[in-house]
C-alpha cells in the first residue's frame, strides 16, 4: 500500500499503575488509558487515586502522550452521585479524554467535564457506521469498534462515518468469549459483576460432564483429555497485519492489558511502536519485532474476527505460553557498573536478551556480576536483590534483561 496515503495510526497502551505507565511512556506509547479507583472496567490493577491520576497526567503530557480515563461500568443508581465530583476533577487536572459506554455518564461527562473529549468503549458494541454515525451526533470524538468486525466491516465504517470520528481497534492481547466483554457467567457464578470491572474469568476454567443419575462419576468433555477448556479464547496478536490496520481507517491501536505486568506492557508497546514506524517508512516488518510477541506471557495467538474467520479456541489448556522470564530490571549506573534489580533467578555467563527503550533488543552476556558489598557472586537468587554488572555497553535505566527458559 502507499503509505503516504495515510497518517500513522496512535498507539494506545494500557497502564494499572505509575510503574506501567512510566513503561509505557518510556518504550513507545502516543497515549496511555486507565481507571481511577472507581468507574473503570478492571479492578485486578491497582489503578490510580485522585493525587496519582493527577501525577499521571502531568507525567505524560510533560512527555508528549495523551491520557484517556476509562469511566466505562454501567453504574447502578447508588453509583451516579459520585459521578459529578469525579468528572469535573477530570477536566481541572487536564484528562485528554473519557471512555464511556453509558449514555446516562455519557449526558452527564457533557454536562460537568464539557471540554474532555469523549470515546466510546467497546462495550457499547458498535459494529455498524449508523451507531458509529449516532454516537458522532450525540458528541462522540471517537469510537473504540467491538472486537467482532472484520477488515472489510470496519473499512465500510470508516467510509460511511465522517473523517472527523476516530476509529479505535483492539490489536493485541486477551480476547472475551462473551460479545465485546459483555457477560454475566461471573455475576452467576461467583457474585463478581464483570460489567463493574470485577469479573472473575469463568470462560478460563476447566470444565467437566457430569450425568443426572451418576453425580459422582465424572467425565472429561473431550476423549483423552483430563478435561476442557470450553470457553478458553485464544490471545489477539495483529503485529504482522499493520499495514491492513492502516489501510481500513483505525485511527488507534489499542493493546489490551490494564492487569498485565510492566514489562508486558514495555515489551508489546516497543514492539508495535517499531512496527508501525517501519511501516509508515515504507519499510518491511523487522522479524525482531515479532518475535517479541513471543517473549511474554501468552496464550496461543489468533487474529481475532479480523480475518471474517472465528478467532478460535485452546480447548486442551487454560494455562499461559511461557517462554521467557524477566532477570532483572536496570535502575540505573553506578560507580562505571550497571545496577540491576533482579526478578527471576539468574547466572554468572548467562545470556541475556535486553529491552531497551527505544532500541532492538540485543543480547548481552553477563559475564560479571556482583552483590552489594561488590564481592563476585555466580547467580542472582534472591528476589529483588541488587546486582551490579560490568559491561562496557551502557544499558538505560527501566531496561529488561530477559533470559529464555526450557
Amino acid at each position: 500500500m502507499e503509505q503516504k496515503r495515510y497518517n500513522a495510526p496512535e498507539l494506545l497502551a494500557p497502564v494499572g499503575d505509575m510503574e506501567r505507565l512510566i513503561s509505557a511512556v518510556r518504550y513507545g506509547a502516543d497515549a496511555v488509558y486507565l481507571a481511577s479507583k472507581s468507574f473503570g472496567m478492571r479492578s485486578a490493577p491497582s489503578n490510580f487515586t485522585n493525587e496519582e491520576l493527577e501525577e499521571a497526567v502531568k507525567y505524560c503530557h510533560a512527555q508528549g502522550v495523551k491520557v484517556y480515563v476509562t469511566c466505562n461500568i454501567l453504574p447502578h443508581n447508588a453509583e451516579l452521585a459520585a459521578l459529578p465530583a469525579f468528572l469535573e476533577f477530570c477536566q481541572a487536572i487536564g484528562v485528554d479524554a473519557f471512555i464511556m459506554t453509558d449514555l446516562g455518564v455519557m449526558a452527564m461527562a457533557k454536562k460537568y467535564a464539557p471540554n474532555v473529549a469523549i470515546h466510546i468503549s467497546t462495550q457499547a458494541g458498535v459494529v455498524n457506521y449508523e451507531t458509529a454515525n449516532a454516537f458522532y451526533n450525540m458528541g462522540a470524538e471517537r469510537v473504540v469498534l467491538a472486537r467482532e468486525l472484520s477488515f472489510e466491516e470496519i473499512a465500510e465504517i470508516r467510509a460511511k462515518t465522517p473523517k472527523a470520528l476516530e476509529i479505535e481497534a483492539f490489536v493485541h492481547g486477551a480476547m472475551c468469549v462473551s460479545f465485546s466483554g459483555r457477560c454475566l457467567l461471573s455475576n452467576y457464578m461467583t457474585g463478581r459483576d464483570a460489567n463493574h470491572g470485577d469479573c472473575a474469568q469463568p470462560c478460563r476454567w476447566d470444565y467437566y460432564l457430569i450425568e443426572r443419575t451418576r453425580p459422582d462419576q465424572v467425565f472429561t468433555i473431550e476423549q483423552d483429555q483430563k478435561s476442557t477448556y470450553v470457553f478458553n479464547s485464544r490471545d489477539m496478536c495483529m503485529i504482522e497485519h499493520i499495514p491492513q490496520l492502516i489501510e481500513c481507517g483505525i485511527s488507534s491501536l489499542k493493546i489490551e492489558g490494564r492487569a498485565k505486568s510492566a514489562y508486558y506492557v514495555a515489551c508489546v508497546t516497543n514492539a508495535y511502536r517499531h512496527g508501525i514506524d517501519a511501516v509508515m517508512n515504507g519499510e518491511p516488518l523487522p522479524q525482531w519485532v515479532v518475535d517479541e510477541t513471543e517473549k511474554i506471557s501468552h496464550r496461543a495467538y489468533s487474529t481475532g474476527f479480523y480475518s471474517g474467520h472465528e478467532p478460535g479456541q485452546t480447548v486442551n489448556s487454560g494455562g499461559y505460553i511461557r517462554g521467557w522470564d524477566v532477570a532483572a530490571v536496570c535502575t540505573g549506573e553506578e560507580n562505571g557498573m550497571m545496577r540491576l534489580s533482579q526478578r527471576n533467578r539468574f547466572f554468572r555467563g548467562e545470556t541475556v536478551s535486553v529491552l531497551e527503550p527505544g532500541e532492538v533488543p540485543y543480547d548481552l552476556t553477563l559475564s560479571e556480576i556482583y552483590n552489594e558489598d561488590m564481592e563476585p557472586i555466580e547467580s542472582a537468587p534472591h528476589a529483588t536483590m541488587t546486582v551490579y554488572l560490568k559491561t562496557d555497553r551502557k544499558i538505560k535505566e527501566g531496561a529488561f534483561l530477559r533470559v529464555k527458559r526450557g
